[in-house]
């Protein structure tokens, strides 16, 4: 078993690693979009050969891998993130969970399709502070089908704590 500061250590390289293949943050055309399965546009983000993500800018978060029914997002919280009350802001929580499980439904999706979040249920079960340390979302489709696709996600730190949990549905539908 790898001791806490080994699995560190691994997360902070393996971010780094992503970071330096990232293009800079953009929106994608909608050709691109069409062009190209769920899994192999998000391989391309994680490639640089598509922009990034405006929000994991804002937000400091990246995709960090993924294959078909599986996400994952790396960021670290900081004070930046706060809410009033001393803590990380819900919305942190949420949009990084939405991101993971919009992204693992995605990875199923044919070209020519494409998904939005209908629904976002979370359970925030204990606070994230500028002390937590990098924080994953990991992302998993329980069901895609032709016109929902509904999927799960934790948020955990280095030791493997998970502080919410997530779930969504998605519409799925023919791109225009």
């Amino acid at each position: 078993m790898n001791s806490r500061e080994e699995i560190l250590t691994l997360w902070q390289a393996q971010e780094a690693d992503v970071r330096s293949r990232l293009a800079p943050p953009g929106v994608a055309t909608l050709a691109q979009l069409k062009e190209l399965s769920g899994i192999e546009f998000l391989q391309h983000i994680w490639e640089g050969k598509l922009p990034s993500l405006h929000i994991g800018e804002t937000m400091e978060f990246i995709p960090l891998e993924g294959e078909p029914g599986r996400v994952v997002f790396q960021g670290t919280p900081g004070r930046k993130h706060y809410n009033s009350l001393g803590s990380v802001h819900g919305g942190y929580f949420c949009t990084l969970l939405d991101s993971a499980l919009g992204c693992a439904v995605h990875t199923m999706l044919p070209k020519g399709i494409g998904y939005t979040t209908l629904e976002l249920k979370v359970n925030l079960l204990r606070a994230l502070t500028e002390k937590t340390g990098p924080v994953r979302a990991i992302g998993k489709v329980i069901q895609v089908g032709k016109q929902v696709g509904v999927a799960e996600a934790n948020i955990v730190d280095v030791d493997g704590k998970i502080y919410p949990h997530a779930t969504t549905t998605c519409l799925i539908f023919p791109l225009p």
